[in-house]
Order: structure tokens, then C-alpha cells, then sequence
């Protein structure tokens, strides 16, 4: 019995959360809409007018970045806020996890590697950057160092460290599964190949003969 409701828990969990996220997210952009159709004294919607709204303008400003005026225009507009230290920091900030997440981003840059331990151990880690502030490169000795980031299991976190590119083996491996893999410590694959075999054994059971 306990087992059973465990199974049924573990399951469902996963898709109520990601329905839960995703409901959220649509009524946030939804209020959003909602409002921006106030200020033109449009009250009477039906329900998700405000969401299709916030992804017609989010459509139009994706049409908008593609003109070179508009670009330059908008990259204008941040170097001036730029100069203010606190939106600098927070504006970089989002900026590079934006960047780190879109799927226009190519830098090939982002490798997953394997960092061998004194202990004869390996950790899996990611090459983000080829280049390295010169800062850094003048107070370390001499090599070709890159930063490596190593995430943290079940956080959102982890620690960039300056590892010699001849110290690191380069791995065949995506950076999303690889990421994935490094943050719920191996247990998405391992689901992944149960949920694999438990089919196989599905299968072979339907096509067994009687």
C-alpha cells in the first residue's frame, strides 16, 4: 500500500509541479496584459486576452531586434544605463543567464569536461569561456587556463574554477544533458534508462506469443 501510493506520488509530482509553474507563468503575464489593456480603457477580456497580448508584443520585438536601426537604437539606450554601477550589475547578471538559456546562443565554448581529482576521481565540469580576464591570466603562471564551472546537485549554484586546458578531457556530451545530469546527481539518466528497460520488458511481453 505505501509502496503503491509512493509510486503514484513520485509520478504525479513532476506534472503537477510543471503544470503549476507553467499556470503561474501564464497568469503573471496574463495581469500584465490585463493591465496594459486598462491604460487604453479595455476591461471586458476573456481570459488569457492579456497573455496573447504580452506574446504579440514580445513577437513584435523579436521582428523589431531584426532591423538595424532598432538594434542600434536599443544597444544605445543600454550603454547609457550602463553607466549607472547597481543596474549594471543586475542587468549583466540577467543578461548572461538569458544568454546561457537561449537557443540562438552557438558558443561552442560551452564543453563539457572531466577534471581529474588527487584522489583519482573525476568531476564533471563546463569550459563557459575560452578567454580569461587578463587580471587573472597575469597572476597565474604560465598555461592556457580556462574557467570551468562546476554545478552544485539540487541547486542552483556552483563554483567556477581555473583549470589548465591540458588537465581537462574533453567529453562527447551536450551541454543540457550533461548540466542535467550534474544537477540531480545522476538520477535523470538513471530514471531514464529504468523507464527505457521497463518498456523493453512492456514490450517483449505484448509480442511474446502465448
Amino acid at each position: 500500500m505505501k509502496k503503491t501510493l509512493l509510486r503514484g506520488l513520485f509520478n504525479v509530482l513532476p506534472l503537477v509541479l510543471s503544470i503549476w509553474l507553467f499556470w503561474s507563468l501564464f497568469e503573471s503575464l496574463d495581469e500584465v496584459g490585463s493591465f496594459l489593456f486598462g491604460l487604453v480603457h479595455m476591461t471586458e477580456l476573456f481570459k488569457g486576452a492579456g497573455f496573447l497580448l504580452i506574446l504579440t508584443l514580445l513577437f513584435i520585438a523579436g521582428l523589431l531586434f531584426s532591423v538595424s536601426p532598432i538594434a542600434w537604437l536599443y544597444d544605445f539606450v543600454i550603454r547609457q544605463l550602463m553607466r549607472f554601477p547597481f543596474f549594471k550589475t543586475v542587468y549583466s547578471s540577467i543578461n548572461d543567464i538569458a544568454s546561457l538559456m537561449s537557443s540562438d546562443n552557438k558558443n561552442k565554448s560551452q564543453q563539457t569536461v572531466l577534471v581529474h581529482q588527487a584522489n583519482n576521481t573525476y568531476v564533471v565540469g563546463f569550459i563557459m569561456s575560452n578567454d580569461t580576464p587578463e587580471p587573472l591570466t597575469n597572476a597565474l603562471p604560465d598555461g592556457d587556463w580556462v574557467p570551468v564551472l562546476f554545478p552544485l546537485s539540487y541547486q542552483i549554484a556552483g563554483i567556477t574554477t581555473l583549470v589548465k586546458r591540458e588537465d581537462l578531457t574533453v567529453v562527447d556530451w551536450s551541454f543540457e544533458d550533461a548540466m542535467r545530469y550534474n544537477l540531480t546527481a545522476g538520477i535523470s539518466v538513471s530514471a531514464k534508462e529504468g523507464k527505457e528497460k521497463e518498456q523493453q520488458i512492456t514490450d517483449h511481453a505484448i509480442n511474446e506469443p502465448k
